[in-house]
């Protein structure tokens, strides 16, 4: 009976915190348990003394505080490590969205539905089905690439009168003011031309001095620079990186020394700037230079602050002093990207961005606005690569042929076309889903830095395959190649705003924890508040709260584990509902292990990077298989949509399961390990990669025209015109498709298995012998052409081959 009853007592106690109840309910629930089973002869004194002995104490307040918290709290900020003005500010911007429900072990999967779906206005489509497709069929990218190292001077025009730079921009001030998810659909079309134009335009829709002014600038400053940016009248660009400063982009040593100086004739107090940045797109052809750089008053000229930190001004760059012109070459992707200098330019303290009262404030500025042009820029030109990789190389695998027979019925290339289709698909859901919070209000850091690091790497990935798949077609540059550029380029995306060893390493859980924590924020706000009984309640409060939901995590992590989630509750009965539930499964081993891992590293958890990475792998990858769950839903369940969503949600799990399994491998003491495995593997690891199978069904989806495939193909450039070589393949494989019939019908006419070759010499043979008719042999023999155009390469003269010379000027005779 005493065994009944404590099975029973520790199985209602824990369905309480499984489902989140308060301490007084779990309470309620263990005394009443107690009672019946005091009745019953079940317990006796002894179980009600160690009731007691938990209960009280718990549940006086002052008896808490004092002889449990405050211990607590002393150790707590012994061992917490104290945190910079400039990670406050990281930690402060932005807002926390469906990544804390993720992060929290309860994902509340009708929420996640609710959320609508972003669409484009009339205006906005007209401007995608307008001036973004007149601007793709304007480029040759060959050129622009090879020979100009630079757009045509009469597509930078267009750009300008069009107002590409100015979609960020209010209409107040003549800009065009589209929604982050509209910004998005460009990008992805002009990437899925000329990774050059979409950087070109990208960068001053990002973090700049457009965004800047909109937030933080004068209403003096709002009037004279935005119209003129909106117009193309002026060419933004915005310096923070330096050669000292990269990723610690805090640590810039460029300053500014605040005194009195001659500017138009008259004595002014300011700023006498002295700087020097790199990798600064847009510099070497900008007019106005956003500028980043620590600013100092040693005379006291505003007040007793000495260093008064980081600050944004403007400087437009006719200023004598300022230096700009001269570029880097970055990987054969030549957007104009530079270096520029300064030493000792004096400016008015009005060219603050912002005016005086934002001295200082140039890092909070910079981390609010990154959480969401983060969310934009990288990703969506990412997303549109991969989708024009995955729809070329589908259309390539089933023209090229090899043994008699397409390559794409390979099964090694089915293999590589299975995660291109996978990565287009769950990388626009995961765009989608992002810009639609932006425009729902949100500044989502935490997912900005997840969809940087995935998304740019899924890109470069997504490179390798396709460059596996073309093969020698890959490799030969020249015109006709639509796959290099960015294959060369692909690192550069990896590498800037955030290199992505320090975003996966230290970005993603490192704000992550923090905000996304429903106790940890508090918990460490508690240390610094200086009233000590107001800290200790406040940690006290933080902390309960914290014990609470970590036992509730534990218990939903081993309920989870050992019924596989059959029991959660999923908002679809159909092929998606293990994926959810796996997904609500990992969400509560991903709140648990964090817990764990605060709990056994301590302070030094912001030391152990491979641990934060391991963690941020989780939570990136639910919020991936998140976004690829509510694409399909979004778009109405499509039956035929499904080899998508099986790969992305199979194969996101399946990482999960691999960083919690590595997690887990690396904690410090044996017996943890073997007990967490037990807590969350009791049966193994339950999820399996992408079958063969599902690959095979995939790959074929890319391969065929078809309903599937367009949507697919949302916001890529496919115009058929010459400039366009994925358009015109897409072309060709319909013309294929539409000809093979009557390829077999010569083949069956002429007794053998004809290689698909030569097809104008099957046309005539076919018309010889009958088996076709003269429009029947006139389609097939137009093919032709159309194939070789496809499947060959470029060759040149050797003297077309002849490098310039890019000539390094050096300061003195020692450094040449």
């Amino acid at each position: 009976m005493t065994l009944l009853f404590t099975l029973a007592l520790i199985a209602l106690v824990s369905a309480a915190c499984y489902h989140r109840a308060s301490w007084n309910t779990c309470l309620g629930v263990a005394a009443a348990t107690l009672l019946i089973g005091t009745f019953a002869g079940a317990f006796g004194a002894f179980a009600w003394l160690i009731f007691l002995a938990i209960a009280i104490p718990l549940s006086m307040t002052n008896v808490r505080q004092q002889y449990i918290v405050a211990p607590l709290f002393k150790a707590f900020k012994k061992v917490t490590p104290s945190m910079s003005e400039t990670e406050k500010s990281a930690i402060d911007a932005g807002t926390t969205w469906w990544e804390a429900d993720l992060f929290c072990g309860n994902p509340n999967w009708n929420k996640l539905h609710q959320y609508q779906a972003p669409r484009l206005t009339a205006e906005e489509q007209a401007f995608m089905d307008g001036p973004v497709e007149e601007v793709c069929a304007m480029l040759n990218d060959w050129e622009a690439t090879h020979e100009l190292t630079d757009l045509p001077q009469e597509v930078w025009q267009y750009l300008k009168d069009n107002k590409f730079f100015a979609m960020i921009i209010k209409k107040q001030y003549g800009g065009l003011e589209f929604s982050a998810y509209a910004q998005s659909c460009v990008l992805q079309k002009l990437t899925s031309k000329s990774t050059l134009l979409s950087s070109i335009v990208g960068v001053p829709n990002s973090l700049g001095p457009g965004e800047l002014l909109q937030h933080y600038g004068t209403q003096a400053q709002k009037d004279h620079y935005l119209p003129r940016l909106a117009k193309g009248d002026e060419i933004p660009c915005f310096a923070l990186t330096s050669p000292e400063a990269g990723s610690d982009a805090s640590s810039i040593p460029d300053f500014g020394i605040v005194c009195k100086g001659e500017w138009e004739g008259k004595e002014t107090l300011g700023i006498r700037l002295t700087w020097n940045k790199r990798y600064i797109t847009l510099a070497p052809v900008a007019t106005v230079l956003g500028l980043a750089f620590k600013m100092r008053d040693p005379d006291g000229l505003l007040g007793d602050k000495k260093e008064i930190g980081i600050t944004c001004a403007l400087i437009p760059t006719n200023i004598p002093g300022v230096e700009i012109g001269r570029r880097h070459f970055p990987l054969n992707v030549p957007f104009q990207n530079g270096p520029t200098k300064g030493e000792g330019v004096f400016v008015p303290l009005d060219f603050i961005i912002g005016g005086p009262k934002m001295a200082g404030q140039g890092w909070r500025m910079l981390v609010e606005c990154l959480s969401v042009g983060r969310v934009i820029t990288l990703p969506s030109n990412s997303t549109g690569g991969i989708k024009s990789l995955a729809l070329a190389s589908g259309a390539y695998s089933r023209i090229r042929r090899q043994f008699k027979l397409p390559i794409g019925k390979m099964e090694g290339i089915e293999e590589a076309l299975a995660k291109l289709g996978g990565y287009a698909y769950s990388s626009d859901a995961a765009v989608s889903m992002s810009t639609g919070a932006v425009d729902l209000g949100e500044k989502p850091s935490v997912i900005s830095a997840i969809l940087k690091y995935h998304l740019t790497e899924q890109m470069r990935d997504s490179t390798k395959h396709a460059m596996d798949i073309h093969g020698g077609k890959g490799i030969c540059l020249g015109p006709n190649n639509y796959l290099g550029r960015g294959y060369q380029g692909a690192p550069i995306a990896i590498t800037v705003e955030g290199a992505n060893i320090l975003t996966r390493n230290m970005i993603i859980y490192g704000q992550g924890a923090i905000r996304c924590h429903p106790f940890v924020l508090a918990e460490l706000n508690a240390c610094t508040i200086k009233d000590k009984e107001e800290a200790l309640s406040s940690f006290d409060q933080a902390l309960m709260g914290h014990i609470g939901f970590t036992i509730s995590n534990l218990v939903r992590t081993k309920w989870l584990a050992l019924t596989g989630g059959r029991f959660s509750k999923v908002p679809f009965n159909d092929e998606t509902a293990d994926y959810y539930r796996a997904a609500a499964r990992f969400s509560a081993s991903l709140a648990l292990m964090s817990d764990i891992c605060m709990a056994v590293f301590g302070g030094s958890l912001k030391r152990k990077e491979r641990i934060s990475a391991r963690l941020g792998d989780l939570l990136s990858y639910l919020y991936l298989v998140s976004a690829t769950l509510k694409r399909y839903n979004d778009e109405g369940r499509r039956k035929e949509d499904l080899p998508y969503v099986q790969w992305a949600c199979q194969e996101h799990l399946y990482l999960c399961q691999r960083a919690l399994a590595d997690l887990i491998n690396n904690m410090p003491s044996m017996a943890l390990r073997g007990l967490l495995k037990l807590v969350l593997f009791p049966f193994g690891r339950p999820v399996r990669k992408p079958t063969d199978q599902m690959e095979h069904k995939l790959a074929q989806l890319l391969q065929t025209p078809g309903a599937a495939r367009d949507r697919l193909a949302s916001h890529i450039y496919l115009r058929d015109e010459p400039l366009n070589l994925i358009g015109t393949q897409e072309q060709t494989l319909k013309d294929i498709l539409e000809v093979e019939p009557l390829f077999d019908k010569v083949c069956r006419a002429k007794g053998e298995k004809l290689p698909f070759m030569r097809l104008d010499k099957v046309a005539e043979m076919g018309r010889e012998c009958g088996a076709l008719n003269n429009d029947e042999a006139d389609k097939l023999a137009a093919v032709e052409a159309k194939r070789l155009a496809v499947i060959n390469v470029d060759d040149f003269d050797p003297a077309d081959l002849l490098a310039g010379k890019a000539r390094v000027v050096a300061k003195d005779a020692d450094a040449a």
